[in-house]
């Protein structure tokens, strides 16, 4: 599939989301642009990703204003609102500010919803590329539970494959290089979408450049492994992730069911990374402006999941206001080679909420991932035989860089609740 043959290692980027909820602005994409252009890109990190309602003029936080006029052009296609993005104006879109982050040397992406517009449909306004109009392509039945931007499409519909095509080479005319499009992978009223997701796949393969597709929200069920992967790159497997950690206590269990359906190409996705100055104007996730409510612990436990299962890392907070400590948990490299490169990685056991992953690196060297996922500290323990060694091994660290010694039985470390280690054995 040719699609595999870009995102062949987990997408590395940011997404305006945890940060500015529905409500971002051209300025704010751009200042998170030149910090990772600066300080994360010689790291591999390239996304900038604008999420959802771009072309809503009024919005101010992550909770959406119902049924306000959006901004959409003569074909039925949604816009950017150009109070929020000047360069926008005059029928740009977003050209100017792909070019921007192109010139970085980063790649821009956005996020939509599945269907047409609703006023689309009420007003029947024409398609580009066939005489049907908004209101014979619409699925008026198909609603999204928690936003009334879009009616679904009718995939049966002739005109229906049409509009997709129209909008990805509208994407494909401003330079985008990501897509992540919302209430498909999964809903709470109608399952998965997998005839609109079919009409994402083809309108992306005629639109002559080559895009990411993500998929959201989750958590996708597991019996579509085969479709996901035939149509996407990514896509979640998590209802919307935030810093509590019940949530990140149940990635664990996802991610040991998705695991074997990981690879180049396609990414079983744990979603943002609620990390560093969140909520500015999101009031999503139950908090308002602050900064990630995990512990110094729990943020490098996910770090390590989301690295040894090899998820897409893309980070949530507000990239510009990051310590030293935060910047730190995405600029290791042997961290982020575990992410990007490893291989035959997998959990290794589960018992009363103490955990092992391993993995192996191009070098054939053995990754340990160790796990507390309790309240309290504990001992948690993995052989070298279990990690499947059969000689004694040098170990290392990897958060802290400290040379942990000789190890020629095994390792048994104690580790704080909610705490892990990540371990290169070589």
């Amino acid at each position: 599939m040719r699609h595999h043959t870009f995102a062949k290692t987990p997408p590395l980027g940011w997404n305006s989301w945890d940060c500015y909820g529905a409500a971002v602005r051209e300025e704010e994409v751009k200042g998170n642009a030149d910090y990772m252009a600066e300080f994360l890109k010689p790291y591999g990190w390239e996304y900038v990703v604008v999420d959802i309602q771009w072309y809503e003029p009024g919005a101010n936080s992550s909770v959406y204003r119902p049924f306000v006029p959006l901004e959409m052009d003569e074909y039925s296609r949604l816009i950017p609102a150009a109070n929020r993005f000047p360069s926008a104006a005059d029928g740009n879109g977003f050209k100017a500010l792909a070019e921007y982050v192109h010139n970085l040397g980063l790649k821009f992406g956005i996020h939509i919803m599945r269907g047409i517009p609703r006023q689309a449909v009420h007003a029947n306004t024409p398609i580009l590329g066939t005489k049907a109009r908004a209101r014979d392509i619409a699925h008026p039945n198909s609603i999204c539970p928690w936003n009334t931007d879009m009616y679904g499409l009718d995939a049966s519909k002739e005109g229906a494959q049409e509009y997709y095509n129209s909008l990805f080479q509208l994407y494909a005319e401003w330079g985008v290089d990501f897509v992540k499009v919302d209430d498909i992978a999964a809903s709470r009223l109608y399952d998965t979408h997998l005839d609109e997701i079919r009409l994402i796949r083809k309108a992306i393969e005629n639109c002559g450049r080559d895009m990411v597709l993500s998929l959201s929200p989750g958590p996708a069920p597991l019996e579509y492994a085969e479709d996901l992967k035939t149509n996407a790159n990514m896509w979640r497997m998590t209802d919307d992730f935030w810093d509590h950690w019940n949530l990140l206590y149940g990635m664990f269990e996802r991610c040991e069911k998705w695991n074997e359906h990981t690879g180049a190409g396609h990414w079983p996705d744990c979603d943002m990374l609620p990390l560093g100055h969140i909520g500015i104007r999101s009031v999503d996730g139950g908090g308002a402006d602050r900064w990630t409510r995990f512990t110094k612990d729990e943020q490098v436990t996910m770090m390590t999941l989301w690295s040894i299962f090899r998820s897409p890392l893309m980070f949530g907070g507000e990239l510009r206001d990051n310590d030293e400590w935060t910047l730190a948990l995405l600029t290791n490299k042997e961290v982020l080679e575990l992410n990007q490169n490893s291989h035959s990685n997998r959990l290794v056991y589960r018992k009363d909420d103490k955990i092992v992953w391993t993995a192996k690196d191009q070098e054939n060297n053995t990754y340990a991932a160790l796990f507390n996922a309790t309240d309290e500290t504990a001992e948690v323990e993995v052989t070298l035989e279990q990690l499947g060694l059969s000689d004694k091994k040098r170990a290392k660290n990897l958060w802290n860089q400290e040379d942990l010694g000789e190890i020629t039985d095994g390792i048994k470390l104690m580790l704080p609740p909610h705490g892990s280690i990540l371990i290169k054995l070589y």
